[in-house]
């Protein structure tokens, strides 16, 4: 680890959480303004889609940073679910926990429906599916910001 790096390591995680944060800010707007007159159709179930795989890919950068930055051993047959992973392990004395347990099952969820996006190109969403999404998507924003800022806040210890 270079420890002189750290404050870089800081800095992009904080504009990852600001990135994190307008995706969060856009979708809620959107849900309040737009999607009551939209209702469950084709263009709300491409903006909840989009919105949803962007804040999951956003966040899988974070972890990509705090990966290489820690650890840099990822499997090349399955490095997505392998860096979702390796974000809960508590790896002493080089590092804690990036995320939480109940943070990590959320994610998951979105990172297999990000997955089932990129190779889905097709405008009919089953909105089951998609409101099970909002839901999980809703739930770990709180969760994410929380464990991202408390890593950060290491980060800090680790540099004078």
């Amino acid at each position: 680890m270079n420890e002189s790096k750290i404050p870089v390591l800081i800095e992009e995680i904080e504009q990852g959480l600001a990135v994190l944060q307008k995706n969060e800010d856009f979708l809620t707007n959107f849900m309040a303004k737009e999607y009551p007159s939209l209702g469950q159709g084709e263009i709300a179930a491409i903006v909840i889609a989009d919105t949803i795989t962007n804040y999951y890919t956003c966040a899988e950068t974070i972890f990509l940073r705090i990966s290489r930055f820690f650890e840099n051993s990822l499997q090349t047959d399955r490095w997505h679910s392998d860096l979702l992973h390796k974000m809960t392990l508590n790896i002493e004395p080089i590092r804690p926990m990036a995320i939480s347990n109940r943070t990590y099952a959320s994610m998951l969820e979105l990172m297999r429906f990000r997955h089932f996006k990129r190779y889905y190109f097709d405008f009919e969403y089953d909105w089951d599916r998609l409101e099970f999404l909002l839901k999980k998507y809703n739930r770990v924003r709180p969760l994410l910001r929380e464990d991202l800022e408390r890593f950060v806040e290491f980060l800090r210890g680790l540099y004078p």
